[in-house]
This record gives structure tokens, C-alpha cells and sequence, in this order.
């Protein structure tokens, strides 16, 4: 994690000059916002992978003598029958099209938003009082 870090870093340091000499040349304030708004996502991330990268053991890409076998193994768990992105994919499209069709339709997409996130976070949650 920690050389994707430096790249993140070394990219946030590019684009924020890219975006200084776009702004002063250009004058044109909806690209120059959107390379402002780059820098920041990019420097967020790299700031998240250095200090995750700081807190957590060194993986087999931090190690230049590691070879592609080093790294297999299980990355995590993925939930194989999860419903909630569906929910999530119908509220999102109807928000998207709430923005082009009318705000009203934002009253039918919000609930379906919700049900999704809520059905996402407590999907595998079990808790001491669960009923069965």
C-alpha cells in the first residue's frame, strides 16, 4: 500500500499544478474547479493508503524481492448473494433521473436509497437480543 500512496501523492502533486496552470491560462472556471476537485480526491486517497499502509503489516507489493506468488491467498470476504446493490442501482438510477425528469421523483428513490443502505450495513450483522 504504501508505493500506491507515493503514487497518489506524486499524482495529487501534478494535478494541482496542472490545474493552476489550466485556471491561470484558461480562465475557464468549470475545468479549473474540476482538476481542483481531482487534486483533492487524489490527495485523499494517497493520504489514506500511506497512513493505511503505516498501521497495517507490509504487503508483498511494498517488498521489491517479492515474487507473484507471495500475494495469493484470500483477499477478503465478498458477499456472494447480496440483494442491496440492486436496491441501491434502482434508487440511484431514479435520483439520476429525478435531476433530468423532476425533483418529485427524488420522493420515490430516496426510500429505495435507504432500504438498500440499511439492508447493506446490517446484512451480516447478528446481534446478542436477534430474534429468530
Amino acid at each position: 500500500m504504501k508505493i500506491q500512496g507515493k503514487m497518489f501523492i506524486w499524482l495529487s502533486v501534478f494535478i494541482l499544478v496542472m490545474a493552476c496552470v489550466y485556471g491561470v491560462w484558461s480562465k475557464e472556471p468549470a475545468g479549473t474547479t474540476a482538476l481542483f476537485l481531482a487534486f483533492g480526491l487524489s490527495i485523499m486517497i494517497g493520504f489514506y493508503l500511506g497512513f493505511t499502509a503505516r498501521r497495517v503489516d507490509t504487503g508483498a507489493q511494498d517488498n521489491k524481492e517479492a515474487d507473484v506468488a507471495d500475494d495469493a491467498g484470500e483477499l477478503g470476504f465478498f458477499s456472494p448473494h447480496s440483494w442491496q446493490p440492486l436496491a441501491l442501482g434502482f434508487g440511484g438510477a431514479l435520483a439520476f433521473a429525478g435531476v433530468a425528469i423532476g425533483w418529485w421523483l427524488l420522493y420515490f428513490s430516496a426510500p429505495l436509497i435507504l432500504i438498500g443502505i440499511w439492508g447493506w450495513v446490517f446484512e451480516y450483522y447478528r446481534g446478542e437480543n436477534r430474534t429468530q
